[in-house]
């Protein structure tokens, strides 16, 4: 089992990995956050409304599914959420250099920093 430093630390290992954070999607706090290159504040709310607009829509569809992760790609980064298997309510957001970051290694990442980590 990982702690939340342990499991940011370990995120921003890959390359091209600019920050992570840990977020808790009903108030839009950060539980803990690493790197530079985005102010983690503004993006963890934001990403907070992100998470509950997908939901929302799923609701809405009558999707019978969970979000394992969405995928923002802008023209030099990666932003990937990924919704924690291990505690509901928590999402883990992880921003990429576009150029030099591999997004399925990226992605691999964040599910396997997830199994791990331990609230």
């Amino acid at each position: 089992m990982a702690t939340i430093k342990q499991t940011l630390d370990e995120l921003l290992t890959l390359d091209g990995a600019l920050c992570a954070a840990i977020v808790d999607s009903s108030s839009g706090m950060m539980l803990g956050s690493a790197g530079t290159g985005v102010d983690l504040e503004v993006a963890a709310a934001g990403n907070t409304e992100v998470v509950r607009a997908k939901l929302k829509t799923m609701r809405a569809l009558g999707l019978n599914d969970v979000i394992e992760d969405i995928l923002i790609t802008l023209g030099k980064q990666y932003h990937i959420i990924r919704l924690s298997s291990r505690k509901e309510g928590v999402f883990l957001y992880y921003v990429l250099d576009k150029q030099r970051a591999n997004l399925a290694m990226a992605r691999r990442k964040t599910a396997d920093v997830d199994k791990d980590l331990n609230f």
